[in-house]
């Protein structure tokens, strides 16, 4: 039995969070074509973390005698493997129990082809397994140890090895100078999976030297196999909001009405459930279902239709967001198990009404998956793994042609999610720690395209913290440590830090609420270069975690006080207007290192724009599209022009976007950066006419488009 294929979405996911097993063989000999193995140790990698960790330690029967020489490597004797199953039983028991995992190990190549050599030995079909060579990432990072050996590399890196040349102590070790070698090279900028197999690349005379010794390359890509496997995802979920299928407006029972008449409402109107209004002033909605009415009759007999039918309601009803994509919902619902949600509007008001049967036609497995797990990660090695499902998603809803606006709205619910979750997290190691309960109210805020709703995957850390007036002196060290541990955590799970140092770790993005709008002011009041681009990254800010209200009025009042500031606005309309085009004077494409920025010349300048539109004209909504969409009410503004900067966003995203799935699979660097010579000559000539759309922005800005 051969090894398990692995699963989609490998390419990019971090190191740290790979599902992995250790693996390593003790054999007859060492010529790959002729040995057979004895022994095979592995240990499955469930946390980062040091500790015990699940372990397969089995021999085998290799039909021959084990050679003195060997037996004084390993001192396996032919008496200890004489009642062990032959290799076909024994491979089938590993590859169960190792499952769909990356191969690690020490000189991992050696095993691979001993380990195809014995399958086709005994007739067995042979998969490649996904594997790296730890020898290698070793290599990578120091190329100047003495020795390549297993012995020397764990010294380097303080690992301890026992049990040496026996298949779990080899194997044992290997994972422990895997753990240990992942930070350094994540300090080179090597993160993901296709990026150390593109780095190994690199290591030229080692695999050269290893290929003449018969042993098996390493570097193999698991899920680089076509679009076949993301065709499986229901798409419907991830491109449609709950505003669409809901119900509304929502049917309500008043408390005081009886059973009976509640039942006799829900029979006319065909549902299975109505809405309580709150019980006391400014209290929770409630809920009313079949399944409460049912539970009070059997208790409490006929008398039970004659009860109000407050009593039986539950609090507070569960409720989600208009605007939250459907995969949510069901998600919300699997969750909790529940069958029915509340609907909010714009305003947090009761709007609408969804049921579990509304969604009976979609698939929930894929939909609950993302979301549902991300915030239920109860360390940061499980949140890493989860938040790498966001590849395999974004890239099946690219195969079906979903809107890359949709797909980047998507990425940054889940981008927001995650940051959340990795602060819940990084209290509880502090309280682990011993350390004491947050000292004053906070809220933790994602900024810049994470909270605009645009994000797609070459991302990196934007975050803020506030904290309440009046907190002890001591306070900022305490959420110092938070933002800290909250940025690890992030980077970890494959959001990197952010260049530019907007987290909340650092003291310039971590302050007092009356700090905080002191600070807000001299942006606007100053209104130079490096409080421009602050300010644009604070407008798009949304609340994901903590007091939420105190986010929400710093950030209304940060408006309040853009929209009175005329210099302010028209410095931002020129900052907006300042960009260089990526269309050379013949129409060729500017390009650097061969690839075109479609940020800088592109969506930048759009959103830029979009966001003066709505801070001139008060416009409350977030995203470029909404905000385009309210430019087209404003009689100066031709709407063709609204038109051709709204599809040219689109087409840019879109651009981005696939660039970025072929740049994870390939193992390099993401960024906003395309390479014409991969696109299609339709994608080069819809990327040429966007290109050219952007100095429209000078029409909607009232100033002159400085793009050269």
């Amino acid at each position: 039995m051969s090894f398990q294929a692995t699963s989609g979405g490998l390419s990019g996911m971090p190191l740290s969070c790979l599902p992995a097993v250790a693996v390593d063989t003790e054999t007859t000999g060492l010529d790959v074509g002729k040995v057979r193995i004895v022994e095979i140790g592995a240990v499955r990698l469930e946390s980062f973390a040091p500790g015990p960790q699940p372990v397969f330690s089995e021999l085998i029967d290799p039909g021959i005698r084990i050679p003195e020489a060997s037996t004084r490597i390993h001192g396996i004797v032919d008496s200890d493997v004489d009642s062990a199953p032959p290799f076909p039983e024994r491979i089938a028991e590993f590859t169960a129990w190792a499952g769909p995992a990356v191969l690690i190990g020490y000189s991992i190549g050696f095993d691979l082809a001993v380990l195809k050599t014995e399958h086709e030995r005994h007739g067995l079909p042979w998969q490649q397994p996904r594997a790296l060579d730890v020898g290698h990432l070793v290599d990578l990072v120091a190329p100047a140890l003495p020795e390549r050996s297993l012995e020397t590399a764990a010294s380097w890196l303080g690992v301890k090895i026992s049990d040496r040349h026996r298949a779990l102590g080899d194997a044992r070790a290997a994972a422990e100078i895997y753990r240990a070698v992942v930070p350094k090279l994540r300090d080179r900028g090597i993160v993901t999976l296709a990026q150390a197999e593109r780095a190994v690349q690199s290591l030229s005379a080692r695999i050269t030297e290893e290929d003449r010794a018969g042993w098996h390359g390493s570097v193999e890509s698991g899920d680089r196999g076509g679009d076949a496997e993301y065709v499986r995802i229901d798409s419907y979920p991830y491109r449609h909001r709950v505003a669409e299928p809901m119900k509304s407006p929502p049917l309500m029972a008043e408390n005081d009405s009886t059973v009976k008449s509640v039942l006799a409402a829900m029979m006319e109107g065909k549902v299975s459930s109505l809405f309580l209004p709150p019980a006391t002033a400014g209290g929770p909605h409630g809920i009313v279902t079949e399944r409460d009415i049912l539970r009070a009759i059997d208790s409490d007999g006929p008398s039970a239709l004659e009860a109000p039918v407050g009593g039986l309601g539950q609090r507070p009803l569960i409720s989600i967001h208009k605007d939250e994509f459907v995969y949510r919902a069901i998600a919300e619902m699997s969750g909790r198990g529940i069958r029915h949600l509340g609907v909010l509007g714009e305003d947090g008001t009761l709007c609408g009404a969804l049921s579990a049967r509304d969604l009976l036609r979609q698939r929930a497995g894929d939909s609950v998956a993302l979301s549902e797990s991300i915030e239920s990660a109860q360390s940061r090695f499980e949140l890493g793994r989860v938040w790498s499902q966001l590849t395999a998603v974004a890239r099946a809803l690219v195969f079906e042609e979903v809107d890359a606006r949709n797909i980047a709205s998507l990425i940054s619910r889940e981008l927001r999610a995650l940051t959340k979750r990795a602060c819940h997290l990084a209290e509880t190691e502090m309280a682990d720690a011993g350390l004491d309960a947050a000292p004053a109210p906070y809220a933790l805020l994602v900024l810049g395209s994470g909270g605009r709703g645009e994000s797609l995957l070459a991302m990196d850390q934007d975050n803020a913290l506030i904290y309440a007036d009046g907190a002890p002196d001591d306070a900022d060290a305490w959420f110092a440590e938070l933002g800290r541990r909250t940025a690890d955590i992030l980077n970890e799970a494959g959001v990197i830090y952010c260049p530019g140092g907007i987290m909340a770790a650092n003291a310039a993005w971590r302050k007092p609420l009356g700090v905080w709008r002191e600070t807000v002011r001299s942006w606007i009041e100053r209104s130079r270069a490096e409080d421009l681009l602050n300010c644009d990254i604070f407008f798009d800010a949304q609340s994901v975690l903590g007091a939420t209200d105190m986010a929400d009025r710093l950030r209304t009042e940060a408006l309040g006080l853009a929209r009175q500031a005329p210099t302010f606005q028209q410095f931002l309309a020129m900052n907006a207007g300042n960009f260089d085009t990526p269309i050379g004077i013949f129409g060729r494409f500017r390009t650097e290192a061969g690839r075109v920025d479609l940020k800088i010349g592109g969506i930048m300048p759009i959103f830029s724009t979009a966001r003066v539109i709505a801070l001139m004209h008060g416009v409350e909504a977030r995203t470029t599209p909404k905000r385009l969409a309210a430019a087209r009410g404003l009689e100066t503004v031709p709407e063709k022009v609204v038109d051709d900067l709204a599809e040219a966003h689109r087409i840019l995203l879109n651009l981005i976007l696939r660039q970025q799935l072929r740049d994870i699979d390939a193992g390099i660097a993401l960024s906003n950066k395309v390479d014409p010579s991969e696109l299609s000559s339709f994608e080069k000539q819809e990327m040429k006419w966007a290109l050219e759309r952007v100095p429209l922005v000078s029409d909607l800005l009232g100033v002159p488009a400085l793009g050269r």
